[in-house]
């Protein structure tokens, strides 16, 4: 009876652990496989090591102690062993099945388990019995009575199963030979592929912000007259850009965009290499992934990798509203295209008398040559207008006319959780801006709220993130322009919102309407006891699944 009830305590044990590794292997998979940033993340998360999972080890422990004591003392009374034994065995299941972390809140980027993830997952799980086996080697040699002292393996158990996190760091670490080989391979059979393929015209498109909406816009506008492929929304690392050329890029595709991102100097030059571009953009520098890049310099030095690889015939297309692109621009001896809204007189492409309105925009687009053509759009906000004219570029560089290009523009479609309106019947609006934020996106966010007129305006967000030191200085401007334009504010996470909470505090916002809550399902419930009819409530950033308060 007792060799069973070990059989499925074993059982128990094993499942358990990989339980709780699949919370690390996703926030590996988040960090790209970067032990580095991985480590960062497990020093100031809470997920981590939670209050309950402390709670449950602790009582363990406690209850392991009394164990051994209270064996030593009965040791001759069979019975009471056998009790104590049982009563263990079951107190420890209770607490290990306290300690599970049951996922509550949605999921944005849930864990895929790509051949990687599997791999590693594997890894995990053998060097979790290859430890478990030791532990048993160890416990077979302790002496006669072994069955009355498993209690003890169980406990050790529970250790392992606490310190998943770094099971998880050691796997990785382990299995990063094999994998490099593995993307080696991939990278090398993508590029081949490329290199093979000598019409196909390859698009760039990096920046701190806007990148993914600019590669969405421009391939609508450019399927006016081309076969398009995107990468799809994720997909901006080598190995992402290296899956989708290997199995979705075909010779009836004409242009191929790749959104390429980066968290170190060298990434863009790394993606480039791969996709050769002959077209690249830059569509914004800002303070994002600071924590990476250390300072605003790296920024720059890595975006303009993508110009550098261009070829001597390329085109290089820069926002030159941006202070820091244009820095980089006026350096850039290859053929360039400059686009934006100011200083018009230095532009090729630029857009005037913009129309921005809660049901999009209308605006004019010019060149140098004298043309122009009112476009209309469903995006919302002025920093949509820059993607847009972005992706005009692109077109012209490609031959477009006018025409073809304000057709494209008209069959936009909003980009989910980036700007784009829900209207749930209620007659309450929501505007859903959840997907990242920035200072330049949050300001913009907050200039599409004002738009609106005739309800009360409320803001539901937790901040931004990524920017390193200037983090709370960002967070701290953002209060103050909330300040400005809503009537209530609902924060999530009362530390991380601290900064947000000061900015309200310098434009002498009304205490009375700011409301701190945990998280977002907190948030709604809040939101359900003020809102009216016609409000307007905008949900700014949502924390990545790899943050917590």
């Amino acid at each position: 009876m007792n060799l069973v009830a070990i059989i499925i305590l074993i059982l128990a044990l094993i499942y358990f652990l990989n339980d709780r590794s699949k919370i690390f292997l996703h926030m590996m998979q988040l960090e790209g496989y970067k032990g580095e940033q991985y480590i960062r993340w497990l020093e100031r998360s809470k997920k981590a090591y939670t209050n309950k999972l402390k709670k449950s080890s602790l009582y363990i422990l406690i209850m392991t102690i009394l164990f051994v004591i209270m064996t030593i003392v009965f040791s001759q009374y069979q019975v009471v062993e056998t009790i104590l034994w049982y009563s263990y065995s079951v107190l420890w299941v209770f607490y290990m099945l306290l300690a599970l972390e049951y996922k509550n809140r949605e999921i944005k980027k849930p864990l895929v388990f790509t051949n990687r993830a599997k791999r590693l997952y594997t890894t995990n799980l053998i060097l979790n019995l290859f430890i478990l086996f030791l532990i048993f080697v160890i416990y077979t040699k302790t002496g006669e009575n072994r069955l009355y002292y498993f209690p003890i393996i169980l406990f050790l158990g529970t250790i392992l199963y606490y310190f998943q996190s770094l099971t998880i760091y050691l796997s990785n670490i382990i299995i990063k030979p094999v994998e490099d080989r593995i993307n080696m391979y991939y990278y090398r059979k993508a590029q081949e592929k490329v290199n093979s393929m000598e019409k196909l015209i390859v698009v760039g498109i990096t920046g701190s912000f806007g990148k993914t909406s600019t590669k969405f816009i421009t391939g609508t506008i450019l399927k006016e007259r081309f076969r398009v492929l995107n990468t799809p929304e994720s997909y901006n690392t080598p190995m992402g850009l290296s899956k989708v050329i290997n199995e979705k890029l075909t010779d009836k595709h004409q242009v191929f965009i790749a959104e390429m991102g980066a968290r170190y100097l060298g990434d863009i030059r790394e993606l480039a290499k791969l996709t050769k571009p002959t077209i690249g953009v830059i569509t914004s520098i800002g303070p994002t992934h600071l924590e990476t890049f250390k300072n605003l310099d790296n920024i720059m030095k890595t975006k303009y990798e993508l110009i550098e690889e261009l070829p001597a015939d390329g085109v290089a297309i820069f926002n030159y509203d941006d202070e820091h692109i244009k820095k980089l621009a006026d350096k850039t001896f290859k053929e360039k295209i400059l686009y934006g809204m100011d200083n018009t007189e230095e532009l090729d492409i630029y857009a005037e008398d913009v129309e921005v309105s809660e049901m999009g925009s209308t605006f004019t687009i010019k060149d140098k040559k004298g043309n122009s053509i009112r476009c209309s759009t469903k995006l919302l906000g002025k920093h949509n207008i820059y993607n847009i004219l972005a992706g005009v570029c692109v077109a012209q560089a490609l031959g477009l006319n006018f025409q073809e290009i304000k057709k494209g523009i008209e069959k936009i479609e909003p980009i989910p959780h980036r700007l784009n309106i829900i209207n749930p019947g209620t007659g309450v609006i929501i505007i859903d801006d959840s997907y990242n934020s920035n200072p330049i996106g949050a300001k913009a966010a907050l200039d599409v709220l004002s738009q609106f007129k005739g309800g009360r305006k409320i803001i539901v967000t937790p901040g931004m993130v990524e920017l390193g030191a200037r983090e709370d200085e960002a967070n701290r401007e953002f209060g103050i322009n909330i300040g400005k334009v809503c009537d209530y504010v609902i924060l999530v996470g009362k530390d991380r919102s601290k900064p947000i909470y000061e900015g309200l505090m310098e434009v002498g916002y009304n205490e009375d309407n700011i409301f701190i809550v945990e998280d977002l399902e907190e948030a709604s419930a809040q939101i359900q006891k003020i809102v009216r009819p016609k409000d307007v409530v905008l949900f700014e950033n949502d924390l990545p699944d790899n943050y917590d308060e």
